[in-house]
Protein backbone atom coordinates (compact mmCIF):
# COMPACT_ATOMS: atom_id res chain seq x y z
CA UNK A 1 0.00 0.00 0.00
CA UNK A 2 1.45 3.60 -0.57
CA UNK A 3 4.72 4.45 0.82
CA UNK A 4 3.76 8.43 0.74
CA UNK A 5 0.03 10.17 1.17
CA UNK A 6 -0.40 14.13 0.11
CA UNK A 7 -2.75 15.90 2.56
CA UNK A 8 -5.61 17.80 0.86
CA UNK A 9 -8.25 20.47 1.88
CA UNK A 10 -11.09 21.23 -0.13
CA UNK A 11 -12.87 24.06 -0.05
CA UNK A 12 -16.05 25.22 -1.86
CA UNK A 13 -15.77 28.69 -3.13
CA UNK A 14 -18.24 31.52 -3.26
CA UNK A 15 -20.38 30.77 -0.05
CA UNK A 16 -19.83 31.89 3.55
CA UNK A 17 -18.84 30.37 6.30
CA UNK A 18 -16.75 28.01 4.71
CA UNK A 19 -17.55 24.44 3.53
CA UNK A 20 -14.11 22.49 3.75
CA UNK A 21 -13.24 18.93 4.16
CA UNK A 22 -9.61 17.24 4.85
CA UNK A 23 -8.35 14.33 3.68
CA UNK A 24 -5.72 12.24 3.26
CA UNK A 25 -4.69 10.27 0.26
CA UNK A 26 -1.95 7.66 -1.57
CA UNK A 27 0.42 10.24 -3.71
CA UNK A 28 -0.14 8.07 -6.53
CA UNK A 29 -3.68 9.17 -6.38
CA UNK A 30 -5.17 10.58 -9.87
CA UNK A 31 -7.75 12.71 -10.59
CA UNK A 32 -10.48 10.52 -11.83
CA UNK A 33 -10.22 8.91 -8.07
CA UNK A 34 -9.73 12.69 -6.44
CA UNK A 35 -13.03 13.15 -8.12
CA UNK A 36 -14.55 10.37 -6.89
CA UNK A 37 -13.21 10.76 -3.26
CA UNK A 38 -14.82 14.61 -3.19
CA UNK A 39 -17.76 13.24 -4.03
CA UNK A 40 -18.05 11.18 -0.97
CA UNK A 41 -16.51 14.02 1.44
CA UNK A 42 -19.09 17.32 0.35
CA UNK A 43 -21.20 14.64 -0.44
CA UNK A 44 -22.36 15.41 -3.92
CA UNK A 45 -24.11 12.48 -6.12
CA UNK A 46 -22.33 12.57 -9.00
CA UNK A 47 -25.23 13.31 -10.95
CA UNK A 48 -23.54 16.12 -13.41
CA UNK A 49 -20.26 16.66 -15.14
CA UNK A 50 -16.72 18.14 -13.64
CA UNK A 51 -13.23 18.94 -14.12
CA UNK A 52 -10.09 19.81 -12.83
CA UNK A 53 -8.72 23.12 -13.83
CA UNK A 54 -4.66 22.61 -13.25
CA UNK A 55 -2.68 25.71 -14.48
CA UNK A 56 -3.47 26.18 -18.06
CA UNK A 57 -5.23 22.89 -18.62
CA UNK A 58 -8.80 20.82 -17.64
CA UNK A 59 -8.44 17.47 -16.89
CA UNK A 60 -11.94 15.54 -17.06
CA UNK A 61 -14.02 13.33 -19.17
CA UNK A 62 -13.08 14.05 -22.77
CA UNK A 63 -16.01 14.42 -25.03
CA UNK A 64 -16.02 14.39 -28.74
CA UNK A 65 -18.06 17.48 -28.70
CA UNK A 66 -14.78 19.61 -26.86
CA UNK A 67 -13.59 20.16 -30.60
CA UNK A 68 -17.17 22.11 -31.29
CA UNK A 69 -16.68 24.11 -28.51
CA UNK A 70 -12.56 24.79 -28.96
CA UNK A 71 -12.57 22.82 -25.71
CA UNK A 72 -9.35 20.32 -25.05
CA UNK A 73 -9.91 17.97 -22.06
CA UNK A 74 -7.08 15.66 -21.02
CA UNK A 75 -8.21 12.50 -19.41
CA UNK A 76 -8.46 12.99 -15.09
CA UNK A 77 -7.06 9.86 -15.37
CA UNK A 78 -4.05 10.27 -16.64
CA UNK A 79 -2.54 12.83 -13.56
CA UNK A 80 -1.78 12.02 -10.52
CA UNK A 81 -1.42 13.98 -7.79
CA UNK A 82 2.40 12.82 -7.73
CA UNK A 83 2.80 14.68 -10.69
CA UNK A 84 1.21 17.67 -9.78
CA UNK A 85 3.85 18.28 -6.58
CA UNK A 86 6.45 17.40 -9.16
CA UNK A 87 5.75 20.39 -10.76
CA UNK A 88 5.68 22.74 -7.80
CA UNK A 89 1.75 22.84 -7.99
CA UNK A 90 0.20 23.23 -4.44
CA UNK A 91 -3.32 24.12 -5.34
CA UNK A 92 -6.08 24.12 -8.70
CA UNK A 93 -9.54 24.62 -8.98
CA UNK A 94 -12.05 21.45 -8.72
CA UNK A 95 -15.56 22.28 -10.69
CA UNK A 96 -18.67 20.26 -9.90
CA UNK A 97 -22.01 20.56 -12.46
CA UNK A 98 -21.69 23.45 -14.79
CA UNK A 99 -25.40 24.78 -14.09
CA UNK A 100 -24.61 25.21 -10.64
CA UNK A 101 -21.23 25.68 -10.89
CA UNK A 102 -19.66 24.70 -7.60
CA UNK A 103 -16.08 25.59 -7.98
CA UNK A 104 -13.74 23.75 -5.08
CA UNK A 105 -10.62 25.10 -4.07
CA UNK A 106 -7.96 22.13 -3.41
CA UNK A 107 -5.01 22.93 -1.59
CA UNK A 108 -2.04 20.61 -0.78
CA UNK A 109 -1.33 21.11 2.69
CA UNK A 110 1.94 18.69 2.63
CA UNK A 111 3.23 15.43 1.61
CA UNK A 112 4.39 12.81 4.47
CA UNK A 113 5.19 9.09 5.14
CA UNK A 114 1.80 6.58 5.26
CA UNK A 115 1.20 4.91 8.92
CA UNK A 116 1.43 1.26 7.79
CA UNK A 117 -1.10 0.18 9.58
CA UNK A 118 -3.81 2.55 7.48
CA UNK A 119 -6.04 2.40 4.51
CA UNK A 120 -6.14 5.38 2.75
CA UNK A 121 -7.59 7.24 1.11
CA UNK A 122 -8.66 9.13 5.33
CA UNK A 123 -11.34 11.41 5.93
CA UNK A 124 -10.01 13.76 8.43
CA UNK A 125 -12.58 16.34 9.38
CA UNK A 126 -14.63 19.18 8.21
CA UNK A 127 -17.25 21.92 8.79
CA UNK A 128 -21.22 22.54 7.73
CA UNK A 129 -23.29 20.60 5.27
CA UNK A 130 -22.94 20.77 1.65
CA UNK A 131 -25.87 22.40 -0.91
CA UNK A 132 -28.09 20.07 -2.32
CA UNK A 133 -28.10 19.06 -6.14
CA UNK A 134 -29.68 21.21 -8.16
CA UNK A 135 -30.48 23.80 -5.84
CA UNK A 136 -28.94 26.82 -8.42
CA UNK A 137 -25.50 27.64 -7.31
CA UNK A 138 -24.63 29.51 -4.48
CA UNK A 139 -27.24 32.49 -4.84
CA UNK A 140 -29.68 29.55 -4.61
CA UNK A 141 -28.11 28.12 -2.53
CA UNK A 142 -28.30 30.83 0.21
CA UNK A 143 -31.99 31.28 -0.71
CA UNK A 144 -32.60 28.18 0.23
CA UNK A 145 -31.04 27.99 3.48
CA UNK A 146 -33.14 31.46 4.50
CA UNK A 147 -36.28 29.76 3.19
CA UNK A 148 -35.71 26.49 5.05
CA UNK A 149 -34.35 27.73 8.26
CA UNK A 150 -37.03 30.58 8.58
CA UNK A 151 -40.44 28.68 9.34
CA UNK A 152 -42.64 32.13 8.64
CA UNK A 153 -40.50 32.69 5.47
CA UNK A 154 -43.34 32.24 2.55
CA UNK A 155 -41.48 29.00 0.60
CA UNK A 156 -40.08 27.28 4.19
CA UNK A 157 -42.80 24.29 3.53
CA UNK A 158 -41.91 24.32 -0.71
CA UNK A 159 -38.12 23.79 0.29
CA UNK A 160 -38.77 21.55 3.19
CA UNK A 161 -40.47 19.55 1.03
CA UNK A 162 -38.05 19.71 -2.09
CA UNK A 163 -35.51 18.64 0.46
CA UNK A 164 -37.49 15.42 1.69
CA UNK A 165 -37.45 17.05 5.16
CA UNK A 166 -34.69 19.70 7.68
CA UNK A 167 -31.06 20.75 6.34
CA UNK A 168 -29.41 21.81 9.18
CA UNK A 169 -26.06 24.09 7.84
CA UNK A 170 -23.91 22.88 10.68
CA UNK A 171 -24.27 18.95 11.05
CA UNK A 172 -22.98 17.83 7.87
CA UNK A 173 -22.95 13.98 8.36
CA UNK A 174 -19.57 13.03 9.48
CA UNK A 175 -20.09 9.72 10.51
CA UNK A 176 -21.66 8.81 6.95
CA UNK A 177 -18.79 10.91 5.07
CA UNK A 178 -16.38 9.10 7.23
CA UNK A 179 -17.62 5.47 6.10
CA UNK A 180 -18.10 6.35 2.38
CA UNK A 181 -14.62 6.80 2.17
CA UNK A 182 -13.96 4.10 4.33
CA UNK A 183 -15.78 2.10 1.29
CA UNK A 184 -13.62 3.70 -1.26
CA UNK A 185 -10.39 2.53 0.72
CA UNK A 186 -11.71 -0.58 1.14
CA UNK A 187 -12.01 -0.98 -2.55
CA UNK A 188 -8.57 0.19 -3.70
CA UNK A 189 -7.06 -2.08 -1.15
CA UNK A 190 -9.32 -5.02 -2.70
CA UNK A 191 -8.19 -3.90 -6.13
CA UNK A 192 -4.52 -3.35 -4.96
CA UNK A 193 -4.27 -6.88 -3.67
CA UNK A 194 -5.98 -8.50 -6.47
CA UNK A 195 -2.96 -6.77 -8.45
CA UNK A 196 -0.41 -7.66 -6.50
CA UNK A 197 -1.39 -11.59 -6.75
CA UNK A 198 -1.84 -11.50 -10.35
CA UNK A 199 1.64 -9.85 -10.62
CA UNK A 200 3.04 -12.64 -8.52
CA UNK A 201 1.28 -15.30 -10.43
CA UNK A 202 3.13 -14.46 -13.96
CA UNK A 203 6.62 -14.31 -12.16
CA UNK A 204 5.81 -17.73 -10.98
Amino acid sequence: MPQKIVHLRIELENIEPRIWRRVDVSLTTNLRALHDLIQAVMPWESYHLYEFAVGDRIYGEPDPEDAFWDRKVYQAKSLRLSMLIDRGITEFLYTYDFGDDWRHRIVIEGVSDAEPDLDYPIFLGGERRAPPEDVGGPPGFMEFVEAISKRSHPQHKDMVRWYGGPFHPTDFGEADIAQRVREIAARRKAAYETFQRSREMRQR
